[in-house]
């Protein structure tokens, strides 16, 4: 069976303002007075918690990985407490995600995401049960770009994972997808998009309404 696998964070949904408040908290409960901007640095938000509490320390005035490890749980805590304050869906996410059900593909997600604020997003937004599958950055012993996840969802979803589209937003699921040895499509409508032509996927995916027939055109 065909199937269409999502990465969730700045694919699915911008997540950017409920994680850059969280790395704010973080950054506040640690005593430093940096702090991140929504609209600046939604593409960092969008690459995970680590990678913002590096750039405020970068503009702090030093990494410090110390640091880091102490202000990763906090902000884990303060995210999962208004997990969904700022976050939206995409516009047609869900419509494509819909089509491609009924034209008989399988759909899951794969994320880098911890599973348990994965699947808690997707249930506060509604739109958990639409999915076949979910697979966090924490459910496997490996994570993207390591294939594994990606084909897990895709068996989970009950596809099969040599027929598989990965739609994504970074270099992480380029890699992902390459190492898989199956096609990406990489969204241009995130904080990144016009980064993600260089990195030469096989499809570049402008609007959601176009997805189906992307599917059909990538997977054999």
């Amino acid at each position: 069976m065909r199937n269409v696998i999502f990465d969730l964070d700045g694919t699915l949904a911008d997540t950017s303002g409920d994680l850059i408040a969280a790395a704010n908290a973080a950054f506040a409960a640690l005593g430093l007075e940096v702090r991140l901007d929504p609209a600046r640095d939604a593409g960092t938000a969008l690459r995970g918690g680590r990678a913002m509490l590096t750039l405020g320390l970068e503009r702090q005035g030093a990494v410090d990985v110390a640091l880091i490890d102490r202000g990763y749980p906090i902000l884990l805590e303060a995210y999962g407490a208004e997990i969904d304050r700022h976050t939206v869906l995409y516009p047609g996410a869900m419509e494509a995600v819909e089509a491609l059900k009924s034209a008989g593909y399988a759909v899951g997600i794969c994320t880098n995401k911890p599973e348990a604020l994965a699947r808690q997003l997707l249930t506060r937004l509604g739109i958990l049960d639409a999915f076949g599958s979910l697979i966090g950055a924490d459910t496997l012993a490996v994570r993207k770009p390591d294939p594994e996840p990606l084909r897990t969802a895709a068996r989970d979803a009950g596809g099969d994972p040599a027929r598989c589209l990965l739609v994504g937003d970074s270099i992480t699921d380029r890699r992902t997808a390459a190492a898989a040895g199956v096609p990406c499509a990489l969204v241009t409508f995130g904080p990144s998009g016009e980064d993600m032509a260089a990195l030469a996927p096989e499809g570049l995916l402008e609007e959601f309404a176009a997805l189906p027939a992307m599917a059909d055109r990538l997977i054999v």
